[in-house]
């Protein structure tokens, strides 16, 4: 029998644009809603931060098509609590589920059940596998062209989707260089299969690049963007693809980019037919059953680590934390995905 929902639950809404998560957010109480036929009511055990979490607030991905008040937040796994009578086919009250859809920062969502992915239980070690995993997995699939043999630089390589860029170039066969900024991380990046990290903050990185991979770097999966984009394109390979899936470095500016010298890009790729490819996630929605399952498979036979962060000095837990969690994933100090932990019972008011 399911157990009584309450009248209200929690959420996150943006209220205002901004950069800054703080200013432009704030926790309301909603009136609980019920699941259409074709939806689930999920109870949210655990959510993802993401670095665009803050391009979402500041209404980077709107073109002016969407004003505050909005939900925010990308991801989360919990249980099924209610559901319409068209799911009951395939889910049941007390099934376990991760799903995307804006507005997951929320203590409840109603989720349209063709886009729930069934999970064998609420570990959270499957948020990584959403926005993060298929981000890497996805693009190098499709923009990557990767080939056995072929050297891979990852950036943020001891991130939330940098660590799997590393595990699924090397899946391929791919000699992989990892960034990173601690030695911790390093040694992080060793344990996922990374044949050379690099702290920039110890090593230069171009000279490393340009003294051991004097040919350059085939595939070039890049997310900080500024001065490490510039690094990249200079260190492509004849025929190299650089894959930008962020640019980090220019996020909590005012307008969302990061100052860079000026290069002429169109001549340095034409002087070594490489290419220059960027990849939004959700232009590829098709894809994400396939390389969800994918990447869970792999996890079940042990084949890629999923790696969480719960936080350096306190475990993340509750609508409230989310702001500090975010603050911390831009303090660079992270090993995997940032996840907030909500609590399993929540006020019955």
């Amino acid at each position: 029998m399911a157990a009584a929902l309450p009248r209200t639950f929690r959420r996150i809404l943006c209220e205002k644009f901004s950069p800054d998560f703080r200013q432009a957010t704030r926790i309301v109480d909603t009136p609980m809603v019920n699941p259409g036929a074709k939806e689930l009511l999920i109870k949210n055990r655990y959510l993802g931060i993401n670095a665009s979490d803050i391009n979402f607030t500041a209404g980077r991905y709107f073109n002016g098509d969407e004003q505050p008040p909005f939900g925010v937040g990308f991801e989360a796994i919990g249980e099924i609590v209610a559901l319409g009578n068209e799911c009951q086919r395939h889910f049941k009250v007390g099934n376990h589920v991760a799903y995307m859809q804006n507005g997951s920062f929320a203590e409840y969502m109603v989720v349209p059940a063709r886009e729930a992915f069934p999970i064998p239980s609420c570990n959270p070690e499957y948020i990584p596998f959403m926005v993060s995993g298929l981000t890497a997995s996805i693009s190098l699939d499709q923009l990557g062209d990767l080939k056995s043999g072929e050297t891979v630089l990852v950036t943020a390589a001891a991130g939330g989707t940098g660590q799997f860029a590393v595990q699924l170039a090397k899946a391929a066969g791919c000699h992989v260089i990892g960034t990173c900024s601690s030695s911790e991380k390093a040694e992080f990046l060793r344990n996922i299969g990374c044949d050379r990290p690099v702290n920039y903050k110890t090593e230069n990185l171009d000279q490393v690049l340009k003294k051991e991979y004097p040919k350059g770097i085939d595939v070039v999966y890049e997310s900080i963007g500024a001065e490490m984009f510039n690094i990249c394109l200079e260190n492509l390979a004849i025929k190299g693809r650089l894959i930008v899936i962020g640019y980090i470095s220019g996020y909590q500016t005012a307008k969302g980019v990061s100052k860079s010298r000026n290069l002429i890009i169109p001549p340095r790729l034409l002087s070594k037919s490489s290419s220059l490819r960027g990849f939004l996630l959700f232009h590829y929605v098709k894809h994400y059953g396939k390389h969800f399952q994918k990447l869970a498979n792999m996890y079940h036979r042990a084949e890629l680590k999923s790696s969480v962060d719960l936080g350096q000095q306190t475990h993340y837990k509750g609508l409230d934390s989310i702001a500090e969690a975010i603050d911390y994933m831009y303090s660079g100090k992270n090993k995997g995905k940032i996840i907030v932990e909500l609590p399993k019972q929540t006020s019955m008011l």
